[in-house]
């Protein structure tokens, strides 16, 4: 499989040294230093895309990929308010889209973990609920997509809970997510039920980048060969 890697930095790099041991082609790289060489012509060389980039040019990075007729995988974060358009685009020209924003196998599975929790805790009021993020200092958004991901888990299971905050809970409908950025931290993310008697709590905490790149790569492998629209979820569950 032929693979464009759109955002060339740390991500990129743990992603093409797995795809590269399971056998698979880097046709592109780019990065912030070459963007002129992201052109119809280049792209078309791949099988997929890849693209880990920022909040300011995911969207333009994407849109390209599907307008030439290039599946493509997203990981970038911060982008999501023109998610809508990129599903427009890929109905219009036939092409292929899976967007996570983790594509760790273990974050994944703490998603469906997460939701089990919420459908639970529903019927036990006296468990407030809260969120915790921590990343490193280089990452740009808060709080994280995972943990927005995580929120709407919880709003979508839990009544009680009607919108999500950046900061501590002011009312009892809001659910507090509070952001911490520390180096070298490459994610952790809990979610804590708090009731006057105990507590429970359930935990995900990243080592390195490893599992986000070869979940990455999994996706890619699944994508190459598919037309729609496509979640993480497809990948390790079939729907």
């Amino acid at each position: 499989m032929k693979i464009a890697l759109i955002g060339y930095g740390k991500m990129g790099q743990a992603i093409e040294q797995i795809a590269v041991a399971k056998g698979h082609e880097i046709v592109l790289k780019i990065n912030i230093d070459n963007t002129a060489d992201f052109t119809p012509e280049a792209i078309k060389m791949a099988d997929v895309a890849i693209e880990f980039t920022g909040p300011e040019t995911a969207f333009e990075n994407i849109i390209k990929c599907i307008e030439n007729g290039v599946p493509v995988v997203s990981g970038s974060t911060g982008w999501l308010d023109r998610l809508s358009e990129v599903e427009v685009a890929v109905k219009e020209k036939d092409g292929a889209f899976l967007y996570s924003s983790n594509y760790s196998i273990g974050v994944n599975l703490f998603f469906e973990v997460n939701k089990y929790l919420a459908r639970l805790m529903e019927d036990y009021p006296s468990y407030d609920v809260s969120m915790e993020e921590i990343h490193h200092t280089q990452k740009k958004d808060a709080p994280s997509g995972t943990a927005i991901s995580l929120a709407g888990q919880i709003l979508e299971n839990l009544d009680r809970k009607k919108n999500w905050v950046n900061q501590s809970a002011s009312n009892p409908e809001e659910l507090s997510i509070i952001s911490k950025r520390i180096d070298p931290a490459p994610g952790t993310h809990v979610v804590t039920y708090s009731s006057d008697i105990d507590d429970i709590e359930i935990k995900h905490t990243a080592h390195n980048r490893k599992g986000f790149a070869s979940g990455a790569v999994l996706a890619a492998e699944f994508l190459s060969d598919r037309k729609g629209i496509y979640s993480m979820r497809d990948v390790l569950f079939g729907g």
